[in-house]
């Protein structure tokens, strides 16, 4: 069942055709679309790029940072939630990094952008 919602008529039907197979699922994009909400908060992408060059603890993000453990917390809550950053204890310290090298380059590759 294919109902039409769009008030438009195709100009080029040979090109949705062709770009419509490769479109993701609908909620992947909606997915895609979450991750960037959570990276969109400056104080986030402050914390992922100090955790770029350095697992860190609260404490240690938050003297660098200029910001309270609170707020910190608060904000590596959300990251954890988004899967973008993985913590393990060490001793009675929480320690938190990025989660993997896909996080890594599109931080960089962003930066790559705004820079240019």
């Amino acid at each position: 069942m294919n109902t039409k919602t769009t008030d438009c008529s195709p100009i080029n039907q040979e090109i949705i055709d062709r770009v419509r197979p490769n479109m993701p699922d609908q909620a992947i994009l909606f997915n895609l679309s979450d991750f960037f909400k959570v990276m969109g908060d400056g104080t986030r992408i402050q914390i992922l790029w100090a955790l770029d060059e350095s697992e860190m603890c609260v404490g240690d993000i938050s003297v660098l940072l200029n910001m309270t453990k609170s707020a910190v917390s608060h904000q590596l809550r959300a990251l954890r939630a988004a899967n973008l950053i993985r913590a393990r204890r060490e001793g009675k310290k929480v320690i938190y990094a990025l989660n993997d090298n896909h996080v890594r380059m599109v931080l960089e590759t962003a930066l790559e952008h705004v820079s240019e």
